[in-house]
């Protein structure tokens, strides 16, 4: 039994993971961290604390879907403490610090890091890589939807899936990106790749990816209608990194792609 430790237990996400780790086999939760109250009941035996050092201390594997503060506060406590534990993490809109902690703490423990934990939206960016490299004469334009409440924008997956498209034509995603357009702008330049953002209501997620020519586009769209698709996709990850080597990994790696 894999003891499972959850950074960020009182966000979205976070539920349902206390709710999916009681339904699988394999692994079951072993630790809370909350900053004030957990208003959620857990399983008997489960540690709730706010100290990152506790919960490294009890799991054998953290999965952190929280923000990016909370999750500097845990890479910092494995780069710097006693408690060397994989860490399965789903957080965006770091720094370029927090990046460069992601990097050093994954010298010490396996770090499985990704912008969307959905198995789905992991083989979209290997569709996203071969249609963009295949088809160089269409424009790429990338719209992501999310719920009112997101804070960071464009979202994570949206800027891998940019990355992607642009690695598959040997760009430089930060020359070509373009997050807005407004008044007489001109035309569209050849290498440019739009990334912009919807948000309202409660949408959990919404992709697409289109690349456009004359006399005909393909969209590539993935939409996620429940959280539910995180959580497990994190749990899934959390199962294979658990015994792997220091490192950075992907979710393509947990799944062999």
């Amino acid at each position: 039994m894999i003891n499972v430790g959850i950074l960020g237990s009182t966000g979205r996400v976070g539920s349902l993971l206390i709710d999916d780790l009681q339904n699988d086999e394999q692994v079951k939760l072993s630790a809370c961290h909350v900053s004030n109250k957990l208003n959620k009941t857990v399983p008997q035996g489960t540690v709730v604390t706010n100290d990152i050092n506790t919960l490294l201390e009890s799991s054998d594997v953290v999965i952190d879907f929280s923000v990016p503060a909370a999750t500097e506060l845990l890479l910092t406590e494995v780069i710097e403490g006693k408690n060397k534990k994989p860490l399965v993490i789903a957080t965006t809109g770091f720094s370029k610090h927090q990046q460069n902690l992601l990097i050093e703490a994954s010298k010490l423990v396996p770090i499985l890091y990704a912008t969307n934990m959905s198995l789905g939206v992991a083989v979209l960016n290997k569709l996203v890589s071969l249609a963009s490299k295949t088809l160089k004469d269409f424009d790429i334009e990338i719209v992501e939807q999310h719920h009112r409440n997101k804070v960071d924008s464009p979202s994570g997956t949206a800027l891998t899936l940019a990355e992607h498209a642009a690695s598959a034509r040997d760009l430089n995603l930060d020359d070509v990106r373009v997050s807005g357009r407004d008044g007489i702008i001109g035309a569209r330049s050849k290498d440019e790749i739009a990334v912009m953002s919807l948000r309202g209501g409660d949408i959990v997620g919404r992709h697409t990816v289109g690349l456009y020519n004359e006399g005909e586009f393909i969209e590539l769209n993935h939409t996620a209608t429940s959280r539910n698709t995180f959580s497990k996709g994190a749990i899934k990850a959390a199962k294979w990194l658990v015994n792997k080597e220091a490192g950075l990994y992907s979710i393509n790696d947990c799944l062999g792609l």
